[in-house]
């Protein structure tokens, strides 16, 4: 992997850009979670409404920390590094002081580690998580490649990451933490 597209993608990311990038099971648009004009502008770009809340993802679970109310720290860092047949994302008690942005009408966080290589390396090179939301037009279906990227978003993105997904049929499966019940 080509230090110089990591380095650009992290600078991206740092000076508020939203950025593509392969995931486990498909392509994910991603900023960084504390910049409001970064997200708006990734809501924007997906017209997602806000209040819909979005995924953040890291390489380690220390990542979301910031992310999750105290007391719900270490049973989540052992829920996360749980290992599942597929990607999982854990729905958390968010802390007071997540950006409403990110969590929307909820209040809880979506969080997972992710497995997938140039995922972790973006979230390890960034220090801390980052936004994961599919690279599709709301209610498009997710892109898979570099290739529908650009069919959705053509020049409007700061950077693409171009690589592979891991193939995985479906997105990851979300699990709310403190019920177990299955969300997707």
């Amino acid at each position: 992997m080509a230090l110089f597209r990591i380095k650009f993608a992290i600078n991206t990311l740092k000076s508020g850009g939203v950025i593509a990038y392969p995931t486990e099971s498909i392509f994910g648009l991603g900023c960084d979670p504390n910049n409001p004009k970064a997200v708006t502008k990734l809501l924007k770009l997906k017209q997602r409404l806000a209040k819909k809340g979005l995924i953040l993802i890291g390489s380690k679970a220390e990542h979301f920390d910031q992310y999750i109310q105290k007391e719900f720290r270490s049973l989540a860092q052992k829920k996360l590094k749980e290992s599942t047949q597929l990607p999982t994302t854990w729905v958390i008690p968010a802390d007071k002081n997540v950006p409403k942005q990110i969590i929307g009408s909820h209040d809880k966080i979506a969080l997972r580690l992710t497995s997938h290589p140039i995922a972790a390396m973006l979230c390890s090179e960034f220090g801390n998580a980052i936004v994961s939301t599919s690279a599709n037009i709301n209610k498009r279906a997710a892109a898979k490649n570099s290739l529908q990227v650009n069919k959705y978003f053509s020049n409007k993105l700061d950077y693409i990451f171009y690589g592979q997904t891991q193939q995985y049929n479906n997105p990851s499966q979300i699990i709310d933490m403190m019920t177990g019940n299955i969300i997707r």
